[in-house]
Protein backbone atom coordinates (compact mmCIF):
# COMPACT_ATOMS: atom_id res chain seq x y z
CA UNK A 1 0.00 0.00 0.00
CA UNK A 2 1.42 3.47 -0.90
CA UNK A 3 -0.01 6.79 -1.28
CA UNK A 4 0.69 8.43 -4.61
CA UNK A 5 2.47 11.33 -5.50
CA UNK A 6 -0.43 14.08 -6.07
CA UNK A 7 -2.06 12.51 -2.96
CA UNK A 8 0.85 12.76 -0.57
CA UNK A 9 1.39 16.39 -1.57
CA UNK A 10 -2.10 17.09 -0.05
CA UNK A 11 -1.21 14.78 3.39
CA UNK A 12 2.31 16.94 3.18
CA UNK A 13 0.09 20.27 2.55
CA UNK A 14 -2.38 19.94 5.89
CA UNK A 15 0.87 18.14 7.90
CA UNK A 16 2.50 21.60 7.46
CA UNK A 17 -0.31 23.62 9.38
CA UNK A 18 -1.73 22.97 12.62
CA UNK A 19 -4.91 23.30 14.33
CA UNK A 20 -8.08 25.64 12.83
CA UNK A 21 -5.65 26.36 9.43
CA UNK A 22 -6.28 22.53 8.73
CA UNK A 23 -9.63 23.71 9.02
CA UNK A 24 -8.89 26.80 6.56
CA UNK A 25 -7.19 24.42 4.24
CA UNK A 26 -10.21 22.18 4.07
CA UNK A 27 -12.59 24.99 3.12
CA UNK A 28 -9.91 25.74 0.35
CA UNK A 29 -10.17 22.80 -0.96
CA UNK A 30 -13.79 22.90 -0.96
CA UNK A 31 -13.86 25.70 -3.36
CA UNK A 32 -11.83 23.77 -5.87
CA UNK A 33 -14.11 20.87 -6.20
CA UNK A 34 -14.51 21.24 -10.09
CA UNK A 35 -18.13 20.83 -11.36
CA UNK A 36 -19.26 18.40 -13.44
CA UNK A 37 -19.07 17.81 -16.94
CA UNK A 38 -21.88 18.72 -19.03
CA UNK A 39 -22.47 15.11 -20.16
CA UNK A 40 -22.79 14.08 -16.37
CA UNK A 41 -25.92 14.23 -14.35
CA UNK A 42 -26.22 13.59 -10.85
CA UNK A 43 -28.70 11.29 -10.83
CA UNK A 44 -26.71 8.70 -12.89
CA UNK A 45 -24.31 8.84 -10.02
CA UNK A 46 -24.19 7.21 -7.00
CA UNK A 47 -24.81 8.56 -3.56
CA UNK A 48 -22.28 7.72 -0.72
CA UNK A 49 -25.16 7.93 2.12
CA UNK A 50 -22.45 7.57 4.58
CA UNK A 51 -21.72 11.19 3.80
CA UNK A 52 -23.31 13.94 6.30
CA UNK A 53 -23.83 16.06 3.26
CA UNK A 54 -25.35 14.65 -0.12
CA UNK A 55 -22.66 13.46 -2.50
CA UNK A 56 -22.52 11.86 -5.41
CA UNK A 57 -19.46 10.06 -7.00
CA UNK A 58 -18.71 8.20 -10.68
CA UNK A 59 -16.05 6.43 -11.39
CA UNK A 60 -14.90 5.96 -15.00
CA UNK A 61 -12.83 3.15 -15.36
CA UNK A 62 -13.38 2.52 -19.00
CA UNK A 63 -9.26 2.88 -19.94
CA UNK A 64 -8.37 1.25 -15.93
CA UNK A 65 -4.92 3.26 -16.80
CA UNK A 66 -6.33 6.60 -16.78
CA UNK A 67 -9.53 6.07 -13.89
CA UNK A 68 -11.43 10.03 -13.86
CA UNK A 69 -13.34 10.71 -11.12
CA UNK A 70 -16.26 13.08 -10.23
CA UNK A 71 -17.90 14.44 -7.25
CA UNK A 72 -21.17 16.55 -6.75
CA UNK A 73 -22.18 17.89 -3.49
CA UNK A 74 -24.18 21.37 -2.85
CA UNK A 75 -22.14 24.39 -1.65
CA UNK A 76 -23.56 24.48 1.91
CA UNK A 77 -21.38 21.51 2.77
CA UNK A 78 -17.84 22.94 2.61
CA UNK A 79 -16.40 19.56 4.67
CA UNK A 80 -18.30 17.25 2.12
CA UNK A 81 -16.66 19.38 -0.56
CA UNK A 82 -13.10 19.37 0.60
CA UNK A 83 -13.17 15.87 1.05
CA UNK A 84 -14.23 15.13 -1.82
CA UNK A 85 -12.02 17.38 -3.36
CA UNK A 86 -9.02 16.11 -1.83
CA UNK A 87 -9.85 12.91 -3.45
CA UNK A 88 -10.60 14.29 -6.85
CA UNK A 89 -7.06 16.55 -6.88
CA UNK A 90 -4.98 13.30 -5.21
CA UNK A 91 -6.49 10.28 -7.09
CA UNK A 92 -7.86 11.73 -10.53
CA UNK A 93 -5.86 10.69 -13.60
CA UNK A 94 -4.18 7.98 -11.93
CA UNK A 95 -4.06 4.21 -13.05
CA UNK A 96 -7.15 1.63 -11.16
CA UNK A 97 -3.78 -0.11 -9.10
CA UNK A 98 -2.48 3.44 -8.06
CA UNK A 99 -5.76 3.94 -6.28
CA UNK A 100 -6.12 0.73 -5.19
CA UNK A 101 -3.02 0.78 -3.36
CA UNK A 102 -4.01 4.35 -0.92
CA UNK A 103 -4.27 2.85 2.21
CA UNK A 104 -7.84 2.86 3.46
CA UNK A 105 -7.30 5.21 6.26
CA UNK A 106 -5.47 7.53 4.60
CA UNK A 107 -7.07 10.36 5.57
CA UNK A 108 -5.77 9.89 9.16
CA UNK A 109 -2.55 11.54 7.99
CA UNK A 110 -4.55 14.29 7.15
CA UNK A 111 -4.46 15.66 10.81
CA UNK A 112 -8.28 16.45 10.97
CA UNK A 113 -9.64 13.80 13.46
CA UNK A 114 -9.12 17.09 16.22
CA UNK A 115 -11.20 19.39 14.02
CA UNK A 116 -13.86 17.46 12.56
CA UNK A 117 -16.31 14.84 13.51
CA UNK A 118 -15.50 11.01 13.49
CA UNK A 119 -18.89 11.01 11.48
CA UNK A 120 -17.42 13.18 8.58
CA UNK A 121 -14.40 11.71 8.71
CA UNK A 122 -16.32 8.28 8.12
CA UNK A 123 -17.87 9.92 5.23
CA UNK A 124 -14.66 10.17 3.39
CA UNK A 125 -13.41 6.91 4.11
CA UNK A 126 -16.96 5.46 2.52
CA UNK A 127 -16.12 7.55 -0.52
CA UNK A 128 -12.47 5.87 -1.19
CA UNK A 129 -14.07 2.43 -0.62
CA UNK A 130 -17.17 3.20 -2.65
CA UNK A 131 -14.34 4.03 -5.73
CA UNK A 132 -12.19 1.17 -4.97
CA UNK A 133 -15.32 -1.22 -5.18
CA UNK A 134 -15.73 0.15 -8.27
CA UNK A 135 -12.46 -0.55 -9.47
CA UNK A 136 -12.46 -4.36 -8.21
CA UNK A 137 -15.80 -4.88 -10.38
Amino acid sequence: MSIPAPLAEIVDDFAAVEGQDKLQLLLEFSRELPPLPAELEEAAMEPVPECQSPLFLSVDASDRSRVKLHFSAPAEAPTTRGFASILHQGLDGLSAQEILDVPDDFYASLGLAEAVSPLRLRGMSAMLTRIKRHLRA
